[in-house]
């Protein structure tokens, strides 16, 4: 039947493609293989069906992969948890500069003068997150390109830190960032905002961390919470 054989023809092709990348759109692939919407979309859940493909609102049909997790319970970046699962991860610098900080990065480290950073991270070669740091420009000072994109910034300011704190939210990929994630513009991103304080107290980093929400999750450790149909830490934006 028309659909087997479409289903046959997709199979050999996500077999081929990276995980996590995507398929065409259901349009595209009518039109490729000269057959009805129906019986494409009967061929992609066939294919589905065999745990070769998954589908989310927003991205479209993706070749399956095992989602990047970052577990929530401790000061530690995804590198060493993506390294501790064995996976192969990298990071590749996009923007390295000195310059004016934009307004909510002056209000929380209480300077004008900043190092910015922006980044793409990648496990086994796929991009999964976009990420800008911003530090005090007296901390970044002595960093080069090649020293942020080899070592996390944790290692790398010499001073002491206390903690962080990190707040997660979605958006829409934007053109860059599409572009960055090889996802399509408007896509779903999960985000995380996270403020790391030295040992007084102070901020010294701020981090903008965005993730295709296909392909990636947060994982919270919550061993002595109350039980609630809610998830803990939720509030409204107003």
């Amino acid at each position: 039947m028309r659909y087997q054989e479409i289903a046959a023809a997709l199979r050999k092709r996500v077999r081929r493609a990276a995980a996590g990348s995507l398929l065409p759109s259901e349009a595209a692939l009518s039109a490729e293989f000269g057959a009805s919407r129906v019986t494409v979309r009967r061929a992609l859940d066939v294919v589905r069906g065999e745990g070769l493909i998954a589908a989310r609102q927003g991205f479209g049909w993706y070749v399956a992969t095992e989602p990047v997790r970052q577990s929530l319970h401790a000061l530690d970046t995804i590198e060493a948890q993506l390294a501790g699962s064995g996976r192969r991860n990298e990071r590749r610098v996009v923007e390295f500069a000195f310059a004016t900080a934009p307004d909510h990065v002056r209000e929380l480290l209480a300077t004008d003068s900043v190092l910015r950073v922006k980044r793409v991270n990648l496990a086994d070669g796929e991009p999964f997150a976009v990420v800008t740091v911003w530090c005090p420009a007296e901390l970044g000072s002595g960093l080069s390109r090649d020293d942020v994109e080899r070592r996390p910034f944790y290692e790398l300011l010499g001073i002491r830190l206390r903690g962080a704190t990190q707040t997660i939210g979605a958006d829409a990929a934007n053109q860059d960032d599409a572009a960055l994630l090889q996802v399509p513009a408007g896509a779903p991103l999960l985000t995380c905002q996270r403020v790391t304080t030295d040992v007084g107290g102070r901020p010294v980093l701020v981090s903008e961390h965005r993730f295709p929400a296909h392909r990636t999750e947060f994982v919270v450790d919550l061993p002595s919470a109350e039980p609630s149909v809610m998830p803990t830490g939720l509030r409204l934006v107003e």
